[in-house]
């Protein structure tokens, strides 16, 4: 079996087996339902509290899943999962949303989409693989198919809006880096993992909160709809999702999942808000879904001269040992 049929078959970093397909899918659903946070941020939530909605969509969903679980760290998984859940939410959240609410969607979403990119170099720091070509190539086709289909012509730049979309991309790549080297308890489920997540990031934007936005802001019957929907649905479940692949699938094919959140966003934005996508939008779309694709699939290895004179060294063996009668000695 070649170096190249070993990495299929195992699911390691070099590519997805057959039989993780199903949970592949799964995982998709946690960007595909974070991609609905920019309708709901900009159509339900009330506007300049961007800390108070991650805090909300954070620590209530936390405790809820710590409520089912019934289970906590043990020993050095206190201190992980605390900075886990800083740079998974307690970060990336209100990063998050300040981007949502300074910049025009598609020019956060691009921002966004730069995730794999980095992933793909902390890989090699973090994870210790070796940097990938083939990763980078398809990495930087997703972001250039995301910005056509999201970016428009009369796209406004926010200078805050961009350094937080950025922050927010490589605080998210970090922690999905760092969540596939720790791995997660043995004998915890992903519920459980998402909780201690998800409170740890709510308890660390509690005073932040409070200090940097005041009293909160009044929410009305569409604000607990939206909050409920970013909690429960975009929060507990779909990390809850997001955290069993990121353990169980190469992190390089999980990373440029994240594409799917401002595709999603894209067509979510044509069917409420009546936006229009065009050829150059359609283009965008084919290219996004050909690096999510790729991104599911192994890097391309050269194998060698010496690569082919051992794969088949039973055959070499079984002829070079015949006996004159034909049978192998």
């Amino acid at each position: 079996m070649t170096r190249h049929t070993t990495q299929v078959a195992s699911g390691g970093a070099g590519g997805v087996r057959r039989g993780n397909l199903p949970r592949t899918a799964l995982t998709a659903l946690a960007p595909s339902v974070w991609g609905t946070t920019y309708v709901v941020t900009t159509e339900l939530l009330p506007q300049g509290h961007p800390l108070f909605a991650g805090f909300l969509r954070a620590l209530p969903a936390g405790l809820i899943g710590l409520a089912i679980t019934r289970t906590l760290p043990r020993g050095a998984w206190w201190g992980k999962a605390a900075v886990l859940g800083v740079l998974n939410i307690g970060l990336f959240l209100p990063l998050l949303f300040i981007a949502a609410e300074r910049l025009p969607g598609g020019v956060a979403a691009t921002l966004a989409a730069a995730q794999p990119l980095v992933v793909a170099v902390l890989a090699v720091t973090v994870l210790h693989e070796a940097l990938s070509l083939w990763r980078l190539l398809w990495g930087v086709t997703g972001v250039a198919g995301v910005g056509l289909v999201v970016i428009g012509p009369n796209a406004a730049l926010d200078t805050v809006g961009v350094v937080a979309g950025l922050a927010g991309a490589v605080t998210m790549a970090l922690g999905v880096t760092l969540t596939k080297r720790w791995g997660r308890p043995a004998g915890v489920g992903a519920t459980a993992f998402a909780g201690w997540q998800l409170t740890a990031g709510g308890l660390f934007l509690l005073p932040l909160t409070f200090l940097a936005e005041g009293s909160p802001p009044a929410i009305g019957g569409s604000a607990a709809l939206g909050y409920l929907w970013l909690g429960l649905v975009g929060g507990l479940i779909t990390y809850a999702l997001w955290f069993q692949g990121i353990t169980t699938l190469p992190v390089a094919s999980v990373a440029v999942l994240a594409l799917l959140s401002p595709l999603v966003a894209a067509v979510l934005g044509a069917i409420v808000l009546d936006q229009t996508l065009g050829p150059i939008q359609l283009v965008g779309f084919a290219l996004s879904l050909a690096a999510i694709v790729a991104g599911q699939l192994p890097p391309r290895t050269r194998r060698t001269p010496r690569d082919r004179h051992t794969r088949s060294p039973r055959s070499h063996d079984a002829v070079a040992t015949r006996t004159p009668e034909g049978r192998p000695q």
